[in-house]
C-alpha cells in the first residue's frame, strides 16, 4: 500500500516526530543539542511557522508547530535537516542518512490534545529514565513554560495562556499539569496518531478538517465496503 501523504495544514496544531536512523543517537553532545534548537528557530522565525513546544532525546525528537500555509512544515523541516544532518556527519566523520526516512506528522485538536501532548513531551526524559523530573531535563520547552528560563523564539499556545492571568500563575499551574502526568490513554493516542498520520480529536474536529484536507484523515474500517443497494 503507498504511503499517505504527510498531514500539512495551515492554521492547525502539528505533531512532529523524527526519529534517527536504525534508532541511532542524534544528539550526541550538548552543543549538538543547541545548534538544533538554533536552527529550528532560525527556520521557523524564516518561514513564519509558529514552535510551540519540542523535546530533544538522544535518537529522536518531538514538536508542535503550527503552520502559517501548506508547505510551511516541511519546508522548516527540510532546511533543518538539510544543515544539521551536513554538520553532524562533518563532526562525526560520517556519510549518509542521519533520518529514519522521512519525518511523520499529524494535526491534533488544541483543545483536548495540545496541553497533554506537552506535558508528554516533557515526560519523555522521565520515562526513558534519563531525569527524575521533567524539570532537570535541560532539552525540551519544559523549562521555559515552568518558569524557569526564557526561550523567547517559541510561541506559546492560547491554551497555555488560559491557564491562569498572571505569568506567576500560568508557569505554576504548567508544571502542576505536568507533574500530574498523561493518561495511558492520551499517551496511546498521542503515539499511534503521530506513527499514522491519522488526525486527533473528536469526530466534530475531524470532519471540519476533512473538509479541506487533501487526503483521508481516519483509518479506513476492515473490510469490504458496505454496499448501498
Amino acid at each position: 500500500m503507498a504511503r499517505l501523504p504527510r498531514l500539512s495544514l495551515a492554521g492547525q496544531v502539528h505533531h512532529v516526530l523524527q526519529r534517527g536512523n536504525n534508532r541511532q543517537p542524534i544528539f550526541t553532545t550538548a552543543e549538538e543539542h543547541a545548534a538544533m534548537l538554533q536552527l529550528l528557530a532560525q527556520e521557523c522565525r524564516s518561514a513564519g511557522v509558529a514552535l510551540h513546544a519540542y523535546v530533544l532525546m538522544p535518537n529522536h525528537f518531538h514538536l508542535l508547530l503550527t503552520p502559517p500555509q501548506e508547505g510551511a512544515l516541511s519546508h522548516v523541516l527540510q532546511a533543518v535537516g538539510r544543515t544539521y544532518v551536513r554538520r553532524f556527519n562533518l563532526a562525526h566523520g560520517r556519510s549518509g542518512t542521519l533520518w529514519e526516512g522521512r519525518y511523520r506528522s499529524t494535526v491534533l485538536q488544541p483543545e483536548l490534545y495540545l496541553l497533554p501532548c506537552m506535558a508528554y513531551f516533557d515526560l519523555n526524559p522521565v520515562r526513558a529514565s534519563l531525569v527524575q523530573a521533567a524539570k532537570d531535563y535541560p532539552w525540551s520547552s519544559h523549562g521555559h513554560y515552568a518558569g524557569l528560563r526564557n526561550d523567547g523564539w517559541l510561541t506559546p499556545p492560547p491554551a497555555y495562556w488560559a491557564l491562569d492571568n498572571t505569568p506567576f500563575a500560568r508557569e505554576a499551574a504548567y508544571a502542576s499539569m505536568v507533574h500530574e502526568g498523561v493518561t495511558s490513554a492520551q499517551q496511546d493516542a498521542l503515539t499511534r496518531s503521530v506513527l499514522g498520520g491519522w488526525a486527533l480529536g473528536d469526530e466534530g474536529f475531524v470532519a471540519r478538517l476533512q473538509q479541506s484536507a487533501p487526503r483521508r484523515l481516519t483509518r479506513s474500517q476492515p473490510g469490504r465496503p458496505r454496499k448501498t443497494s
